[in-house]
């Protein structure tokens, strides 16, 4: 009996996975995204270079080393940027896709539903929490912060104008995501629109 306990004990420890264990795991999932979606990482300096753009064409993403998140950027957007010391009300369509673990999640089934979040800048620092849509009953008000990145680089149209809207791709490491991915420890891609409330 005592014998099968000590197994029992074995097993159940090669199952375990540490926080370090978790973070290997996750960089070989982005490693393995990357490489089997054909991306092209090009560094911040190639980024400001081509005036803070990304070739969709050639499937480029910036790697954003201060965040850990790699960013591609489909359209700039032609409305404007949020003001300093300003506090505004941002909709976004996005898809999210777990690529670890092979879970997904959208709003984009209709152009008409949006996840509503209010956005706050200070200088450089964006924060955020979701007043309303699929986030926020799905995870909680509080707004991963990968999605708040792009928001140095691009500009917020109004529904009501024909400005084209801002849209971004996105992969998004733990520490960046929702409250669940960092609990459990993983990447997730996302295709953002994002616009201004009217």
């Amino acid at each position: 009996m005592a014998a099968m306990f000590v197994l029992a004990a074995l097993w159940s420890c090669d199952d375990y996975e540490t926080y370090g264990d978790k973070k290997n795991k996750e960089r070989e999932a982005i490693t393995k995204f990357i490489s089997s979606n054909n991306i092209k990482e090009i560094t911040e300096d190639e980024f400001v270079l081509k005036g803070c753009t990304t070739d969709t064409a050639k499937h480029e993403y910036v790697y954003l080393s201060k965040s850990g998140v790699w960013m591609q950027i489909i359209r700039k957007g032609e409305g404007e940027k949020i003001e300093n010391q300003k506090r505004v009300n941002v909709l976004v369509r996005f898809e999210e896709y777990d690529f670890l673990n092979g879970n997904s999640l959208s709003n984009m089934a209709s152009s008409y539903i949006f996840d509503k979040m209010t956005v706050y800048r200070d200088g450089s620092t964006y924060t955020a929490s979701f007043v309303s849509g699929v986030m926020a009953s799905t995870y909680s008000a509080s707004v991963p912060t990968g999605w708040l990145v792009p928001l140095d680089y691009v500009t917020l149209a109004r529904p009501t104008s024909d400005q084209a809207l801002a849209e971004v791709k996105l992969i998004v490491p733990h520490s960046q995501g929702t409250s669940q991915a960092q609990s459990y420890v993983y990447p997730c891609y996302y295709h953002i629109i994002y616009e201004r409330e009217k």
